[in-house]
């Protein structure tokens, strides 16, 4: 069996004490793979048409999990994006999302890795 390498930007302890208990963690796990595969998607295409309105409304709803599954170094960057879609123009925001992107697309193939793990085929 292959060693799934430690994630950098999944906190699964830091879930557990939020949560409490691993199938909660599990359950919550799911939902935000599939928050990140549809919802990362639909925030670019956002950008790309300058709807700093529709992307903060999907930035504000990222903030809201990072803190139960994220390090804070994710955290505070999510939160530093969501806060500047509040008043950017679009290209200051598409740029800010530029960096955070490959980030939330790293921590979403961890939250796949982790539940690959939880459930080997």
């Amino acid at each position: 069996m292959s060693q799934t390498p430690k994630p950098v930007y999944l906190s699964i302890e830091r879930a557990m004490e939020f949560i409490g208990d691993t199938q909660g963690v599990l359950s919550l796990l799911k939902t935000l793979q599939q928050t990140l595969s549809n919802d990362l998607p639909r925030l670019q295409a956002l950008l790309e048409k300058g709807d700093v309105y529709g992307a903060n409304r999907i930035l504000h709803q990222l903030k809201g999990f990072t803190p139960v599954f994220c390090v804070d170094s994710l955290v505070e960057h999510v939160v530093r994006v969501e806060e500047m879609s509040k008043h950017a123009e679009a290209a200051e925001l598409s740029v800010a999302y530029g960096l955070l992107a490959p980030l939330l697309e790293a921590l979403r193939q961890e939250v796949l890795a982790h539940l690959a793990q939880q459930n080997p085929a």
